[in-house]
């Protein structure tokens, strides 16, 4: 069966004439010629359903050259805490750190709660306006702030609010927009234990009593400062002894589990019988990358033993169609 190709057209096209493409783009960046293409629209399904609206080809070359320049700026701005889209960091580090947060709040606090906070459509919802006023305080070359502008206000076309998931610069603008919150949190509330990734919070605090007074607060300043929502079915004040889910991950003091969710997935998807053997194995590997954190021997297993038995069945099959 012939699958879609691993390369578009309009990537093959620019490389086969890479020098003479990559000159004409460097020199429209520099005369101040540059104009951005637009997007294409299509759909993704895995983690959950979302709309992806991507550049063109030429218009990721330069998103990445510009956050290869805009990270070095505004990485050593961000807190410790702050692990989505960021070198050396991602969800791995956010559990472990996460968790030893947990271990320290237990210890020191008699009665800790737990504040579990989700900002409601993140993307979708990024004030653009205030997103570029932020820029204008952190960038002083005022070439490299029209270009992020002409880039961000490329989004008019989709929607009068957020920043497209396929647009690179989306991730690194993301976490410039959610520093506000972040140094509101450590430094004007004074909360210790605290990690952020991307739109997903945990805040540890003494008493369920300061944890309503904090969430309050986080609160006001996300809808007055960001102009975003928390969202309130996903947002909670629990005590810490019940753990949290988060990162996908069931985060307790002594121990990480794997949520539920993420295995009855993975279950799901070695019952089908649609994917081939060898994607089956890369699924294997990356989730096992994942499972590695968690307290889940037992369970990983099982999946190996399952794994085994589709693989077998798949070789007959083949044979048989031979």
């Amino acid at each position: 069966m012939k699958g879609d190709s691993k390369y578009k057209d309009e990537a093959i096209s620019f490389s086969n004439n890479i020098t003479y493409n990559l000159n004409k783009l460097r020199m429209s960046l520099i005369n101040g010629t540059y104009k951005f293409s637009g997007y294409y629209a299509f759909t993704v399904y895995e983690p959950k359903q979302r709309d992806i609206d991507a550049p063109c080809f030429k218009d990721k070359i330069v998103q990445i050259a510009i956050n290869n320049i805009l990270k070095e700026l505004v990485y050593k701005k961000f807190i410790f805490n702050s692990y989505a889209c960021i070198d050396n960091k991602g969800t791995h580090a956010c559990a472990v750190k996460t968790q030893k947060n947990i271990k320290q709040a237990n210890w020191k606090y008699k009665d800790p709660f737990i504040i579990k906070g989700d900002i409601k459509k993140f993307f979708y919802t990024i004030d653009r306006e205030i997103l570029k006023s932020i820029l204008e305080k952190i960038i002083n070359c005022d070439r490299t702030l029209k270009l992020l502008k002409h880039i961000i206000d490329s989004a008019d076309v989709i929607d009068e609010l957020g920043l497209p998931l396929g647009n690179t610069l989306s991730q690194i603008c993301a976490n410039i927009y959610m520093n506000l919150l972040d140094q509101y949190i450590k430094r004007k509330l004074s909360i210790k234990f605290y990690t952020r990734y991307a739109d997903d919070m945990c805040l540890i605090c003494e008493s369920k009593e300061k944890a309503k007074e904090v969430l309050k607060l986080c609160e006001k300043f996300i809808n007055n400062e960001l102009n975003l929502k928390l969202n309130k079915r996903k947002t909670k004040i629990f005590p810490l002894k019940q753990g949290v889910n988060f990162v996908g991950y069931k985060i307790h003091h002594t121990h990480m589990l794997l949520r539920s969710k993420s295995k009855k997935k993975v279950k799901n998807r070695l019952k089908s019988n649609k994917i081939p053997s060898h994607k089956l194995e890369q699924m294997m590997n990356s989730w096992k990358g994942h499972a590695d954190y968690a307290n889940s021997y037992n369970f990983y297993n099982k999946l190996v033993d399952r794994f085994e038995c589709l693989k077998l069945e798949n070789d007959q099959f083949r044979v048989k169609e031979v």
